[in-house]
């Protein structure tokens, strides 16, 4: 590699930080806003304007505490962390709001979604084989019933065949279920976490 190209490297990483930093800082900022707390906004940013999708999880001890998403880029990337954001901390209906206690103790982290891409498969077994372990989102749908899990979820469910049943099973569905009408389709992400205390 080239001096060039590791200073090109190096520049893009820093980039990259500084983005990490100020997503990070919005989602944080507009959940401690709706709680009352006094939490400095980030410096704005012309690419926070652009369209992204993305999903704010929040953990608490290590434990899931919230996660909404969004899978299209459909407003300003600013704006859709924010709102996910604020749905996380108060609206995932698996937990109860986030309190004013809790949220010195709540982690944050946001993931910028790439657009998916659909995965054409003839079989269960075709789909498991063309999925990627560790990089790939997942979205599942058949009919009405949907559901994605980001590529951070491999870390607990590191066989494909678990991953998918879970996937199913997140849909509304049996773990077993397939047919020939399911769609799926795949992301990948970049995602920032905040240290923890």
């Amino acid at each position: 590699m080239s001096t060039h190209e590791q200073n090109r490297s190096a520049g893009s990483e820093q980039l990259d930080n500084e983005k990490g930093s100020t997503l990070l800082k919005l989602a944080r900022s507009e959940i401690g806003s709706k709680l009352g707390r006094d939490v400095s906004p980030p410096a704005q940013a012309g690419w926070l304007a652009e369209p992204g999708a993305s999903f704010v999880t929040l953990t608490r001890q290590g434990e899931l505490r919230g996660c909404i998403g969004t899978l299209e880029a459909h407003r300003p990337l600013g704006v859709d962390v924010r709102e996910n954001a604020v749905a996380a901390a108060f609206r995932d209906p698996r937990f109860m709001p986030i309190t004013r206690v809790e949220f010195d103790e709540i982690r944050v982290e946001v993931s910028v979604l790439s657009p998916s891409e659909v995965l054409v498969v003839v079989s269960e077994e075709h789909a498991l084989a063309t999925l990627r372990p560790n990089v790939d989102g997942v979205v599942f749908e058949y009919r009405h019933y949907r559901s994605t899990f980001l590529p951070q979820v491999w870390e607990q469910l590191p066989d494909p065949a678990e991953f998918m049943a879970h996937l199913k099973r997140k849909a509304g569905l049996p773990m077993d279920f397939w047919a020939e009408e399911v769609r799926l389709s795949r992301y990948t992400v970049s995602k920032w976490k905040e240290s923890s205390a």
